[in-house]
């Protein structure tokens, strides 16, 4: 699930990799086999499916832009977005995407990460 490409240019400067469906852009070519953060970009590729693409990322903008407006930093933010917390909290799962419920995403949605640095992608 999701075509790997490493580009340099498409990921964010504190970022290792980011998820344009059916794509999982890597920074570099060692990324490829970082198991851990490949699991974290499927897992987006699969939110990015059941949200029907487009309003994947109107929804995540749309929270990182209400975690800005409620004083989080930017790091904060990204880190609090409801996507986000279930891809770091189960990043380490490598058999999450078989047992994954649909739309599981919501069970993260209004909790706060208690340590917003933990997990840097």
């Amino acid at each position: 699930m999701g075509i790997i490409v490493v580009s340099k240019f498409w990921v964010p400067k504190k970022h290792k990799a980011i998820t344009l469906w059916p794509f999982i852009i890597v920074k570099n070519k060692a990324l490829k086999s970082d198991l851990s953060l490949l699991n974290h970009e499927k897992i987006h590729i699969q939110q990015q499916i059941e949200l029907l693409i487009i309003p994947f990322y109107l929804w995540y903008g749309a929270e990182f832009l209400i975690n800005l407006i409620r004083g989080y930093s930017r790091h904060e933010s990204y880190r609090n977005i409801s996507f986000e917390k279930e891809a770091y909290s189960k990043e380490l799962d490598f058999n999450y995407l078989k047992n994954r419920r649909f739309w599981n995403f919501l069970i993260y949605f209004g909790k706060k990460v208690n340590d917003p640095s933990q997990g840097k992608k």
